[in-house]
Order: C-alpha cells, then sequence, then structure tokens
C-alpha cells in the first residue's frame, strides 16, 4: 500500500512540474502579445476621445466578427455554443464550446474592455468590438425575471435535466440593477436606465433625478430611419414600455404616457391598457379612433390581430393588464399570447425595412406580477411564455442573419427560490392565479371579512389546500388595511399567493418583508442578460444596466451621449 502511495505522488509531482512549466512559457507569450497589442493599441488611439460617438467598422478578421450566413451563427464548426437541430422540443439543448475559439474570443474583449468602477457617474462604459452592424434590433425583457424564477420555469416545465431555450443561447451576461435613489430598483427607473442609458429615481420614467428628458435607444432608432414596434402583456403605458417612448415625473399617469404614445408614431404597439385612450380618461379625446384616421390597423383579439393588414398597427386587447396565462380558459379569453404578438409584429416591422431595419421592444410584464404574488405556478408559465417568445425572436433572426437579439430582465422580484422541499407537483396542479381565486371569495359585509365558506371552498377548489378555522381568522386578518378596510384585488392576490408557496415550501420574500418594500418586494439580486446574433458577443461579463442602450447603439453606428429631448404633447406632467 505504501509504495503505491508513493509511485501515486512521484507521479502527482511530476505532472504538477510539467504543467508549471507549460504555465509559465504561456504566462510569457501573453505578457508579450500583451504588450504589442498595448502598444498598438495606444497608437491607434492616441489624440482619440474614447465614448460611444465612433461608428463601429467592418472587421471580417476579427474572432467575434458574425458571417452573413446564418448557418454560421449556430454551427458546431464555428465553436457556437447551441444546436438548436438537437432534441429541441425535449428541453435538452446539445451545447458545445470550442475552447480555440473561446480564448480568441476573450483575448478580442479583453483588448476593448474600459476599466472603470465609478458606477456612480456610469463611468463603467463597455465598448463594443468592431464588426458587422444588426440591422434589425429585437430586445425582449421578462419583468421580474431573476435567476430563481427561471430556475422555477426549468424544472416545472423540463425537469432538473432540461433547460429553458434562452439558456442555451451563445452569449450570457448579469445586469446590475440600481436606481439613483435606491440599491433596489423598481421598473420605472430601470426601465429608463435600460432604454436611455441613464439612473434615475424610482417612479420616474424617461427624465434625470432633477427632471431633465432623456432620448432614448428608441429615439435613435427612429431617427435612422428604422421601424418601431412595442409590445407588452401589462399596459402599454406602463412603466418598462413607456420607458422606451415617454418621459413622466411618475409611472402613475398613465393618462398623459398614452397621450404621449399617440403622438409618438410607432409603428407598431401591442398589448393592454386600452381605458388609458378612451374619452373618459382623455377629457373627452377618443385616441383609439385617433390612430386608426393616422392609418393605423386596430385589433382587439388574436383573431383580428393574426388576420391584420397594413403598415402601421394598434392592438389593445384588454382595458387593464391582459390576463395571466393560466386564467385565460377560466375566462374564454381571446386575447393572443405573448409569441403571437412577437410573430405579428416582427411581420409588420420587417415589410419595407430592408434598408434601415427595425428596433422592437417586447416585455413579458406578468412574470413579475406573478412573483410578486409569489404565485409560482403562473411564474412557471408566464416565464415559459416569454421564453417561447424569445424562440421564435431567434428562430426568425437566424433566417434574416441581419438581427440582434436580447434576452433579459429589468430586475428581480421577491427574491424566488427553487427550493429544496419545494413540492413541485402540488404546485403544477394549482388551477388558477391568486389574483382569479381571489375574486371567487365572497365578502360579508355585516362582519367585514371574508365568508369562511368561500375561503375554504376557494383554495380547496383551486390550490387542494385545506385551511383550518385558525388559518381563515389569520387570512382574514391579513387582508384589511390599516383602517380596517379590504385591501385592493392585486394586494389580496398577493395574500392568498403567500399562503399557497408556504404550504407548498416554495421559496419567496416573506409579507412583512414585502410590506416594508417600497417597490412591494423587488430585490437588488443581478438579472440575466442572454444575446443571439450580430453584436451579440458584446454582451458578457457584468454589466451595469445603462450599459445596454449605449452598448446597442454603438454596434448600430447611432450615438447616444448627451441624450436629451423634448418629448411630444405636455412634456413631463
Amino acid at each position: 500500500m505504501t509504495a503505491r502511495i508513493f509511485k501515486a505522488l512521484i507521479i502527482f509531482t511530476l505532472m504538477f512540474s510539467l504543467t508549471a512549466c507549460n504555465n509559465k512559457d504561456e504566462a510569457k507569450n501573453k505578457d508579450k502579445k500583451k504588450d504589442e497589442k498595448t502598444a498598438q493599441t495606444t497608437s491607434n488611439q492616441k489624440g482619440k476621445k474614447i465614448g460611444l460617438t465612433p461608428e463601429p467598422r467592418h472587421n471580417p478578421n476579427s474572432p467575434n466578427f458574425i458571417n452573413d450566413t446564418k448557418d454560421e451563427i449556430f454551427s458546431h464548426d464555428q465553436g457556437s455554443r447551441l444546436n438548436l437541430t438537437n432534441e429541441q422540443g425535449s428541453g435538452k439543448t446539445q451545447a458545445y464550446q470550442n475552447p480555440k475559439q473561446s480564448r480568441n474570443s476573450q483575448n478580442n474583449k479583453d483588448s476593448n474592455f474600459s476599466l472603470g468602477n465609478d458606477y456612480n457617474n456610469q463611468a463603467s462604459i463597455r465598448n463594443v468590438a468592431p464588426g458587422k452592424k444588426p440591422r434589425n434590433i429585437i430586445v425582449l425583457i421578462g419583468d421580474g425575471m431573476g435567476m430563481g424564477q427561471m430556475e422555477v420555469a426549468r424544472l416545472f416545465e423540463h425537469g432538473k435535466e432540461g433547460r429553458l431555450f434562452m439558456q442555451g443561447l451563445p452569449h450570457v451576461a448579469l445586469s446590475q440593477t440600481y436606481s439613483a435613489d435606491n440599491t433596489v430598483t423598481d421598473s420605472a427607473a430601470a426601465g429608463t436606465a435600460i432604454a436611455t442609458g441613464n439612473k434615475t429615481n424610482n417612479t420616474m420614467i424617461g427624465i434625470t433625478p432633477d427632471g431633465t428628458d432623456l432620448s432614448t435607444i428608441l429615439d435613435a432608432s427612429k431617427a435612422a430611419g428604422k421601424k418601431i414596434g412595442v409590445v407588452s402583456t401589462n399596459t402599454v403605458t406602463d412603466a418598462t414600455p413607456a420607458a422606451f417612448y415617454a418621459s413622466v415625473k411618475t409611472r402613475a399617469g398613465q393618462d398623459e404616457i398614452a397621450r404621449q404614445l399617440f403622438q409618438k408614431d410607432l409603428d407598431v404597439v401591442l398589448g393592454g391598457g386600452r381605458d388609458y385612450f378612451t374619452p373618459k380618461r382623455q377629457n373627452g379625446v377618443d385616441l383609439i379612433q385617433g390612430f386608426k384616421e393616422k392609418g393605423y390597423t386596430y385589433v382587439t383579439n388574436r383573431g383580428e390581430l393574426n388576420a391584420a393588414e397594413g403598415t402601421k398597427l394598434i392592438g389593445l386587447f384588454h382595458d387593464s393588464f391582459m390576463n395571466y396565462k393560466i386564467d385565460r380558459d377560466e375566462l374564454n379569453s381571446t386575447e393572443p399570447t405573448l409569441t403571437e404578438m412577437t410573430a405579428k409584429t416582427i411581420e409588420f416591422l420587417s415589410k419595407d425595412a430592408a434598408k434601415n431595419g427595425f428596433f422592437a421592444m417586447i416585455e413579458g410584464a406578468r412574470i413579475d406580477h406573478a412573483a410578486h404574488a409569489a404565485d409560482f405556478t403562473s411564474i412557471w408559465k408566464e416565464t415559459v411564455e416569454f421564453d417561447d417568445a424569445v424562440r421564435y425572436a431567434v428562430e426568425w433572426a437566424k433566417k434574416d442573419g441581419n438581427t440582434l437579439v436580447l434576452a433579459l430582465a429589468d430586475h428581480e422580484t421577491m427574491g424566488i427560490t427553487a427550493t429544496e422541499p419545494m413540492q413541485i407537483a402540488q404546485l403544477k396542479n394549482v388551477a388558477v392565479s391568486p389574483e382569479y381565486m381571489g375574486s371567487q371569495l365572497k365578502w360579508d359585509k355585516d362582519k367585514n371579512v371574508f365568508t369562511a365558506e368561500s375561503v375554504k371552498d376557494v383554495f380547496s377548489r383551486f390550490a387542494n389546500i385545506n385551511l383550518n378555522e385558525e388559518q381563515i381568522t389569520q387570512f382574514n386578518r391579513r387582508v384589511l388595511d390599516s383602517q380596517g378596510k379590504q385591501v385592493p384585488p392585486h394586494i389580496l392576490g398577493w395574500e392568498i399567493g403567500t399562503i399557497i408557496a408556504e404550504t407548498y415550501h416554495a421559496g419567496a420574500l416573506n409579507t412583512e418583508i414585502r410590506s416594508l418594500s417600497p417597490t412591494g418586494g423587488h430585490s437588488a439580486n443581478m438579472v440575466p442578460i442572454f444575446g443571439y446574433g450580430v453584436g451579440a458577443d458584446n454582451f458578457e461579463g457584468v454589466l451595469d444596466n445603462t450599459n445596454l442602450s449605449k452598448m446597442i447603439a454603438q454596434l448600430a453606428g447611432y450615438n447616444m451621449e448627451g441624450g436629451k429631448r423634448t418629448p411630444p404633447g405636455q412634456g413631463n406632467k
């Protein structure tokens, strides 16, 4: 035994020595190359200002250059990570990385990396590698979609060995999300950072903390002659979509946001929020009729959307938010899916866009709403619906060959965690959203509570949970505000969802922490960015959310510096 151990030690020592020698030689070679590259870079940049103004140049010799042909982008021979042809429907996407290409790609990124940690002054700028310009840009935002939400969706949909489609995309980064006035952002400040490259205070949209209006990547794309589309399963006037086209002091001003949207003349607008465009919200003015008079095709349901033709399109499918996916059958909904809206948006925007291309922002908004309610069943379904839309966009981009697709999140909500004791099977069997469950409860005005019979029935029928009398009493206390009045429907849904999550041991912030949070339970956790297509290889590492629009602008040849504009309509009221 002793001789065997001694022999093993000798072999290990020899291997360690050889490895050390190789590493030393490689280090010397790297240092030599680095010195040569530094000298060349210094020579090239002498007398030039580093920023976003220089237009990226075509460089086919760069290791990061993406060929025009669609096949090369996902080719194993080129060393990409993803092969769409292998087991597409199984949730087990094959992956492969060419080590040699990875090293070359990393060296190229190192030479273009700009040091800087002064995030308060937004000095950490990522300069993109020279290369081909994307003609079309598709940004998909999963609102509130953190790592936990994705892991829940992955496990529920594909099992522990599967993966979401976006998890197989060839380029991955993380984003920090804090706002100007808080370590934790809301969707307004996060959307503004993503759309404009500037931090602002929570609740503000498209303006700086001192009230200066900001230009957006959508503005820059429109100025460059691109067609523009905005899509959301929320109201089209809510924080995230509004951050791309509006400037208001508070996200609560959705009537004003609707007026700014009307004057913006986007090419495609799809989502919820019909009520904000009606005469009762617009001082007697019918903005929907106004859109029609401008030549827009107006649609209100899936059938009309699928049949829609023309050059400009507006679809408003609900007075408020579009319904959760899990509730659509229960409500006999005729709303389109996010994928159907994505498909129609690309169809409209790609018409006659061969020269200048298009920019589209597509939001899967109700991931965030589900997470606020600790509704793990809807987190699963809404994230998968978002993933399906990402798949559609990427597959279209693969055929097109001139498109950048980014799938990302604006922030994380409720610290969602796929815990070890989480009862996946039971959570998958929850039949409807907590919001819908709340709508089925019966209120006893005399006693100022929901009737015990309706509470017991609703939890049993839809979530297979049998509450006892004490639990029902406790629930009724939790759904009263500080003045003893019934909480709003969405807060009622939050309390119902929390009970379900706690019963089935799913991980989320508790009610007390949520109640102490002005954002209703957002967290400072970093969120993912997935990239595919022309220029996507620049989106890697840890980024700040303000980097995104600047990097897109640099890739497309825009100038986002300055970023001031006067919005249409009544400005930042």
